[in-house]
């Protein structure tokens, strides 16, 4: 009984692929990003003020931070594929009905707070779902791939991400001045592809065991590093995204005009070196924390460089250099935290993970916006400093 349960799930694991979880990853990145690009016309035109898009960007991070564990948990007890495709049929239902939504805020009367409330919804439901697809992706790679191939793996699915996160605001900004609201219906759509795909191909056979009455907590020693890196990276990526804006207005005194299109280039070249970053990792044959400790460094560099800048060519170099070094320490956060905790865990060490991330997402635009206030140049020193500390405490856990 024993050699016929492993042989089943030999012959899983072998036919096991990481391209529908690539793809998935993707168009739900796109689809994110697509909406955050768009919110400040979106908000022009229905009458809302910045801190009201803010707002709704951050209620959808507040719903990852708190969901990310359940599903993790809920992935370990139920399975994957059920709570994969259910995460992301609400993500699906959820981002259109947002969609049509914001199409009718656009062409009615409605009242800006009524449409304030109704995105903030909207935004929330959809970061409730979708804070699902994360976690039991990383469960998923965890339960397939040998410890030793997971960050390659994860890198795989980081380039994914990256992709998203440039071709996202590009469509965005190619379609924007036909409509406002075409962007959206067209990223909502791509989500139903990935959703009917992963319906048909998604293991039907766990692997993983079932869990034990042990459950992983949030204060979980093994998990200390891949927590830490993990909210840091994403504080420090947050508090860049941020400030680069207000940055170049201040710093190299530029226009308005050519202030956003200096900042969207340099988000824009981000993700560029991040595709190329878990490209090149895929090459390598290193150990997770080998990666994390050489990305955090490289990122470190590219942020102290970003104080030094004196034109836009040296602020997209410097974040050119920052976004590759972050591109080693997404996947290996990931692969570190499945390589600490036992098959029984995975989903709930995923969820931990994201929920870290989460927090970072949240907590890095108040900090680095309450700083920059005070001096433009300190978001870039603290979060080189972040980076280099933890990198080393990691590496020497």
């Amino acid at each position: 009984m024993t050699s016929i349960r492993n042989n089943t799930k030999s012959l899983q694991a072998t036919s096991f692929s990481l391209k529908p979880m690539m793809f998935e990853t993707f168009v739900c990145t796109m689809a994110m990003m697509a909406f955050s690009a768009l919110a400040a016309p979106i908000a022009r035109v229905i009458g809302l003020s910045a801190w009201q898009v803010g707002a709704a960007v951050t209620v959808a991070g507040l719903a990852w931070v708190i969901m990310a564990r359940v599903w993790g948990r809920l992935s370990d007890r139920k399975g994957r594929r059920p709570v994969m495709l259910f995460g992301l049929t609400g993500f699906v239902v959820s981002y259109f009905i947002l969609a049509l939504f914001i199409d009718y805020a656009l062409h009615s009367a409605i009242l800006p707070v009524m449409a304030f409330i109704g995105i903030v919804v909207g935004r929330g439901i959809a970061g409730f779902f979708y804070a699902a697809v994360p976690v039991t992706t990383a469960a998923l790679v965890a339960d397939h791939i040998a410890p030793d191939s997971r960050a390659g793996a994860m890198a795989g699915v980081g380039a994914a991400s990256a992709a998203g996160m440039v071709i996202g605001p590009g469509l965005a900004g190619l379609l924007g001045p036909i409509s406002l609201s075409l962007p959206l219906y067209i990223t909502a759509f791509f989500p139903v592809i990935a959703l009917l795909v992963l319906w048909r191909v998604l293991p039907k056979v766990e692997l993983h065991a079932q869990p034990s009455a042990n459950t992983v907590s949030l204060g979980d020693k093994r998990l200390r590093s891949a927590v830490g890196v993990a909210f840091v990276s994403t504080f420090s990526v947050a508090v860049a995204q941020i400030i680069v804006g207000f940055f170049v207005l201040d710093q190299l005194q530029l226009e308005p005009a050519q202030a956003a299109r200096a900042a969207g280039v340099a988000l824009a070249i981000v993700g560029v070196a991040l595709i190329i970053a878990q490209i090149v990792l895929q090459k390598l044959t290193w150990q997770p924390k080998q990666l994390i400790l050489c990305g955090g460094l490289i990122a470190a560099v590219g942020f102290v460089s970003a104080v030094l800048a004196v034109n836009t060519m040296t602020i997209w170099a410097s974040y050119a250099i920052a976004g590759f070094g972050m591109g080693w320490i997404y996947p290996s956060v990931s692969a570190l935290a499945a390589n600490s905790v036992n098959p029984t865990e995975q989903g709930a060490a995923a969820g931990i993970v994201s929920a870290a991330q989460g927090l970072g997402i949240i907590s890095g635009p108040i900090v680095g916006t309450g700083l920059y206030g005070v001096d433009n140049t300190m978001p870039y020193l603290l979060i080189a400093n972040m980076l280099v500390v933890i990198v080393f405490w990691a590496a020497r856990r």
